[in-house]
């Protein structure tokens, strides 16, 4: 599958590319500036050895890819998918994007007048298949080279249950993870705004902790 990630050039974003790219997917990695996805690309490309990532803008990579990730900060959230609807007709659009704040105490989930980034994301894009996931993967861990298995689980929100099938079996590309459904769009707002509570756990315990779902098999 050719996959974009809009806003690739961050942590997250490069460490999905990574990830991606090993279990054999084509990733194409989207930046507001051309030469700066073209830049990540390559040095990505280089760092993972498979020859499986490009870069450019990001409607060069919304246009290109057959799925398309958001992993943009959600202050510029709407601005880009309101541009790039047209480029994102008919495909699914993995939303991971987590509507926070931060001041002097702390971490905390941000009111979004939808109910979600990703019931946003679904308004701004009639005509796609929005999936929230990949929310609670540390980008840390994500974009490092050294770390080969992850013990985490990947929450998977949507209306569409072949877009939801497709999604969970992008995340079990993450060595060890799995994809797990967690119900519709509505439900989302509480995934996202959990991250706050990880980022939280993180300062205090000075770790990168994820999310494990018991009583699975």
């Amino acid at each position: 599958m050719k996959i974009g990630i809009l806003g690739g050039t961050g942590p997250q974003g490069r460490g999905l590319a990574r990830r991606f790219a090993a279990a054999g997917h084509d990733v194409l990695i989207g930046s507001r500036a051309a030469e700066r996805g073209e830049l990540i690309g390559a040095e990505d490309a280089q760092a993972d050895d498979t020859n499986r990532i490009t870069g450019g803008s990001n409607a060069d990579v919304a246009a290109a890819a057959e799925l398309v990730i958001v992993a943009v900060p959600y202050a510029g959230h709407a601005a880009l998918l309101s541009a790039l609807a047209t480029e994102l007709v008919g495909k699914i659009v993995v939303d991971c994007v987590n509507p926070l704040g931060f001041d002097q105490h702390g971490p905390f989930p941000l009111r979004v007048a939808a109910g979600s980034a990703a019931e946003e994301a679904q308004q701004l894009l009639p005509d796609s298949t929005v999936i929230a996931a990949f929310h609670h993967v540390s980008a840390v861990l994500l974009d490092d080279p050294t770390v080969d298995h992850f013990a985490d689980d990947v929450l998977v929100l949507g209306e569409d249950r072949d877009g939801v099938s497709v999604v969970c079996d992008l995340a079990a590309a993450i060595p060890g993870a799995r994809g797990i459904y967690a119900g519709r769009l509505r439900n989302a707002g509480q995934v996202e705004a959990l991250t706050a509570n990880l980022i939280a756990i993180n300062r205090r315990y000075k770790t990168h902790a994820g999310l494990a779902i018991t009583g699975l098999t």
